[in-house]
């Protein structure tokens, strides 16, 4: 029996994700474990691994595809034994489109004994999705079929049918390259540029308007367009991690009322300190065991400063204050396109060195866009540092379900009092954003104090 590889939920709320890459070509043999793709999600490019032996029997789904639905499928194996024809034509029989599977609020895809996130094997019946209202329907296709001035039906993706939109593109004087004639991105790209496509009908005045998709509202893009001249700008799509971030944002702000609480730290003992422990660090193959950074240090005061105030090393949720055993740093880490928020798990436990290496780790491959799930998802509280971009201060947005964030100005010479006199300090202002509902201003003082020890008198990360 053919065995249908769909397209997996790598994290608790994947919708969709983009098929970057096949590690594998139709006709190939493949056992459980074996790496078949990599699937680029708004955050990170991931390896997905099969679970099943059997050979390709075909690719239904080409590399580079974008917005490919949870659940949708993406391959066919042909069992042991079984014709790689046979199999295959459970694909044409399925109109070579992914089909749906009913999942249910907060399921994840199945991990296997190492707990990576795996390819799951669906049936050859036809299923049910829910609907953005929650009730189930049969879906025919997610690449959703549109209408052409002669009422054919054009299959195409929903990012090509988005761009068609803003280009005034008519789909049905575009030759799709994609499976079964499917009009894809590249294919409206090519359209654009070459300047043969017909503008796009406007719609009649009695068509039921399209709902707008859910997700943070603004101006209408229309009403921005009018402002400015034609031919002036040009449309540039969000990516999925823009409209995460956007998202995420517009959550947090309205959600979350948030109060700011700011304190100067003296950092010339800890860079004194730093610099010793730098100095001193064995060394291996040549290059040093360790490089501590100033970051490395914060975020180590900071996960001391959450273990001596634990009240403040919480969630809130409606029903109950969840309250956090350990102290789980999210470190944001900017990348191309956005932001990322790698973490440093029980940091309160861990030496600095230990730390510094983790977060290298994790930065690269942050940049690279090659962390899992779980090592961006989650945490107890974050630390935003700006200081090396020269900002003296900011404010950071809380990132749910955290209830505080440490925004990091950089540390400069500033003259301050000293026993009544005036002296030269390097000084570092810094501001925690706390969410009112779960951290009063009496406790968040009290925790930024406790940081702001820990920052003047550094020792007291050693011990």
């Amino acid at each position: 029996m053919p065995i249908n590889i769909t397209m997996p939920a790598l994290s608790p709320t994947m919708e969709e994700g983009n098929l970057s890459k096949w590690l594998v070509k139709e006709g190939d043999a493949v056992k459980s474990g074996d790496v078949l793709a990599e699937i680029e999600t708004d955050k990170a490019t991931m390896e997905v691994e099969a679970i099943d032996e059997g050979t390709v029997a075909k690719i239904v789904v080409p590399a580079g595809t974008e917005g490919v639905k949870v659940n949708a499928l993406i391959a066919i194996l042909a069992a042991d034994g079984e014709d790689l024809k046979a199999a295959a034509a459970s694909a044409a029989s399925l109109g070579a489109a992914p089909s749906f599977e009913a999942k249910a609020p907060g399921a994840s895809a199945p991990r296997d004994e190492t707990g990576k996130a795996s390819v799951a094997a669906a049936d050859t019946r036809s299923v049910a999705t829910p609907s953005a209202s929650g009730s189930a329907h049969p879906e025919v296709s997610p690449q959703a079929t549109s209408k052409g001035e002669g009422g054919d039906r054009i299959f195409s993706s929903p990012l090509a049918r988005r761009l068609a939109k803003e280009a005034g593109i008519d789909l049905s004087a575009v030759a799709g390259s994609g499976p079964h004639g499917r009009v894809v991105k590249s294919d409206i790209e090519a359209a654009v540029s070459g300047g043969v496509a017909k503008a796009a009908p406007s719609a009649p005045p009695a068509a039921a308007a399209t709902p707008a998709p859910s997700g943070p509202k603004g101006a209408s893009e229309e009403a921005v367009l009018k402002l400015f001249e034609p031919g002036s700008y040009e449309l540039v799509p969000h990516d999925g991690m823009r409209k995460t971030i956007a998202k995420r944002l517009v959550e947090s702000k309205q959600t979350i009322p948030h109060f700011y609480v700011t304190v100067d730290c003296e950092l010339d003992a800890l860079l004194a300190l730093r610099a010793q422990l730098n100095d001193a660090a064995p060394r291996k193959e040549s290059a040093p065991a360790y490089k501590l950074s100033v970051n490395d240090m914060i975020i180590k005061a900071m996960a001391l400063s959450l273990r001596d105030v634990p009240d403040a090393n919480v969630s809130w949720t409606e029903s109950n204050m969840v309250k956090h055993k350990h102290a789980d740093v999210g470190v944001a880490v900017s990348i191309p396109g956005g932001l990322i928020t790698p973490i440093i798990r029980n940091a309160e436990l861990k030496t600095l060195s230990a730390i510094s290496n983790e977060m290298k780790d994790l930065g690269k491959r942050a940049k690279e866009r090659k962390l899992k799930p779980e090592e961006y998802q989650g945490g107890t509280t974050s630390v935003s540092n700006m200081g090396m971009m020269g900002v003296k201060d900011f404010a950071a947005v809380i990132n749910p379900p955290h209830a505080t964030i440490l925004a990091v100005g950089a540390g400069e010479q500033r003259v301050v009092v000293k026993n009544g006199e005036m002296a030269i300090a390097t000084v570092m202002s810094v501001t925690l954003s706390t969410d009112h509902r779960c951290v009063d201003g009496a406790l968040g003082a009290t925790l930024l104090a406790a940081f702001k020890g820990y920052i003047e008198n550094p020792m007291g990360m050693l011990v």
